[in-house]
């Protein structure tokens, strides 16, 4: 149906798309977690803010899954450079989204206010270094990142955890955190009432505010402190994936030329700036608009991201010729193609399942919902 060089295409669409519908789709329940607690000034209130996203969290891990797995399958070397070279940061992000279903499941189980405290502490680290992690590893995808191949194509990372906690990634991780918290905030908006919704609405007005400030900040910096890498040499689109056939140069500028060359891709950050900005008017007249506008925001933040590395997945910051892209890093054309049956299949399902849910749990939750169902809630 499709040659070789479309389905590359297209599941780099794909593999975009999911990635961008879980930092999407779970962000508000990591905001939510970031929020916990702040937002709330009591426990029946950290209750509300719980329940808020009790029925949605864990179907939102969907996305998350379906995103490792459409990178394990379609871009295997990506998969197992990036996945055993930042071992160490994802060992931070799953031991921390770990504490999520456990804090849900046991903070309510006994009455001690010391109890308490320490899941409400551990489901704010659940939300916080996930988002946080998430956003320092796009910003080291933009410097690039400290590997190489052999001549068997074993891949060898040659940097440390400590050096991807450098100032610039450290920078696009502030940025993740606040467009998260920012759309935690606005779910609130409309799933709260009273003194908590008064709370989330000046922090959604804050959090917008900053993510506006720090994706500018950033967004100067790619202009101009932020080394680019560009193809130099000819590639062919539809030959068998071999990272180590290409020249690949590292450049001052090389990130925004793309931008000179192909204005249209200026509307991906245009999205997220004018979004944000439209929670910052919206707050509470129209919730709902309000909750679609950070969405929208974050999405247009996370494509900005894959936009300005297209066609680069996994640059090489000490062998940039042997970057990974996604003419070269892809699994073969039987395997995509088989793929993309299954995506057609089970992508409009959980598209499906995803909106049912928000139907079914639509409505506010308060504090007069948790003391008339204080032993089945959270």
């Amino acid at each position: 149906m499709f040659d070789y060089e479309s389905l590359r295409l297209i599941w780099w669409v794909l593999v975009a798309v999911l990635l961008i519908g879980y930092a999407v789709m779970d962000g508000y329940d990591l905001g939510v977690g970031i929020q916990l607690p702040f937002v709330a000034k009591s426990d029946d209130e950290r209750r509300v803010l719980i329940n808020s996203i009790g029925p949605f969290w864990d179907g939102n891990q969907v996305w998350l899954i379906l995103g490792a797995g459409a990178v394990f399958a379609a871009w295997p070397m990506i998969y197992a450079t990036a996945f055993s070279g930042m071992y160490a940061a994802l060992l931070l992000v799953l031991f921390a989204l770990f504490l999520r279903p456990v804090g849900f499941d046991y903070r309510s189980k006994l009455e001690s206010p010391a109890w308490r405290s320490f899941w409400d502490y551990a489901l704010f680290i659940g939300g916080l270094v996930p988002a946080l992690v998430i956003g320092v590893a796009f910003g080291n995808f933009l410097l690039g990142v400290p590997f190489h191949f052999d001549e068997t194509m074993r891949s060898f990372y040659t940097g440390s955890l400590w050096q991807l906690l450098n100032p610039f990634a450290l920078l696009t991780g502030l940025v993740s955190v606040a467009m998260l918290t920012m759309h935690g905030a606005s779910f609130l908006l409309i799933k709260t009432e009273g003194g908590i919704q008064q709370r989330a609405l000046r922090t959604s007005r804050w959090s917008a505010m900053a993510t506006i400030i720090l994706f500018a900040i950033a967004g100067y910096f790619m202009m101009h402190g932020v080394e680019g890498f560009r193809v130099v040499s000819t590639i062919d689109p539809s030959a068998p994936s071999n990272p180590l056939t290409k020249e690949v140069i590292h450049e001052a500028g090389a990130w925004m030329a793309r931008y000179e060359q192909y204005p249209l891709l200026w509307l991906a950050p245009m999205l997220g700036f004018a979004a944000a900005a439209l929670v910052l008017m919206l707050g509470d007249k129209k919730p709902g608009l309000s909750f679609i506008a950070s969405g929208t925001s974050v999405a247009g933040i996370a494509a900005t991201a894959g936009l300005t590395l297209f066609p680069f997945i996994m640059p090489s910051s000490t062998h940039p010729s042997q970057s990974l892209l996604m003419w070269d890093a892809t699994s073969s054309e039987h395997t995509l193609g088989l793929m993309l049956v299954a995506a057609a299949i089970f992508m409009p399902l959980i598209l499906m399942y995803t909106s049912w849910v928000f139907r079914v749990m639509r409505g506010k939750v308060t504090l007069q919902h948790i003391a008339d169902n204080d032993h089945s809630s959270y």
